[in-house]
């Protein structure tokens, strides 16, 4: 079944609004390591997002595939090539500007998939000025990542060898490289997985970022032990979770799930 509405005519896109669910997915464009490409956050937005359209029976909108500004402890930071960043209203305005579309086009029930760190703020005041600034009955839109809605089952088994680090260390890490082997392994250079990782993470933020604070390859902390079986139960399980709460959030008469 067709879940882009890319893909879709003007006639099948407007079938689908009505009692719907859309999903817009938020990525962006940084630097992963020496081992996957620039396109890991909107990658995985895209595909999660599908994943769950797949069992709700959503739509996917096309994927914001910029996001904001890579910090150092948590993206590597502006240092690399490849990194292309938005400005925090730049992203805030897009978004909101984009839900507005969707909502004078009849959606009621949207979703915003975030894959990318340091999207949250922006993406939470997106959807705040569209609320105070919407004279019409106000959409219900939530907000959500992969990350957070994992279970501490999974996260023991994915870490099974190496320790957790936290998840703003986990850039271009287990987690992420499991994630792409598992959603896209031709864009995995397996043969360059390092064990780089930031030493000390600083607990404050530094202008101008100290480019000797991340390793050279960009890495924030080891790949090492991951697989295309961990990504895949990372993507069942966070599925799974973000489900529940549509279901709950969302109402059941209105939508026919898988």
């Amino acid at each position: 079944m067709n879940r882009l509405i890319s893909n879709m005519t003007w006639k099948e896109y407007r079938d689908k609004v009505e009692n719907g669910i859309l999903i817009l997915p938020v990525g962006s464009t940084e630097q992963h390591g020496p081992h996957l490409p620039l396109g890991v956050d909107t990658i995985i937005a895209t595909q999660f997002s599908l994943a769950i359209a797949q069992e709700v029976n959503a739509v996917v909108a096309p994927t914001v595939s910029y996001g904001y500004k890579s910090l150092p402890a948590s993206g590597g930071g502006p240092m690399f090539p490849g990194t292309i960043d938005l400005n925090g209203s730049t992203l805030t305005s897009l978004v909101y500007d984009l839900l507005k579309e969707f909502v004078a086009d009849g959606w009621k029930q949207i979703l915003i998939f975030s894959a990318h760190y340091e999207n949250e703020a922006f993406l939470s005041e997106a959807c705040d000025l569209l609320l105070r600034n919407q004279t019409e009955e106000f959409p219900k839109v939530l907000i959500c990542n992969w990350w957070d809605n994992l279970s501490a089952e999974t996260i023991s088994k994915v870490f099974s060898e190496v320790k957790f680090p936290g998840w703003a260390l986990e850039h271009a890490a287990i987690s992420e490289t499991s994630l792409m082997m598992h959603f896209s392994p031709e864009l995995v250079n397996e043969d360059l997985i390092t064990d780089d990782g930031m030493v000390s993470p600083p607990t404050y933020q530094c202008f101008p970022p100290d480019k000797s604070l991340i390793p050279p390859t960009g890495c924030l902390h080891s790949a090492r032990s991951s697989s295309s079986a961990k990504g895949k139960l990372i993507v069942e399980d966070a599925t799974k979770t973000i489900v529940s709460f549509l279901k709950k959030e969302f109402s059941l008469d209105l939508v026919t799930f898988k």
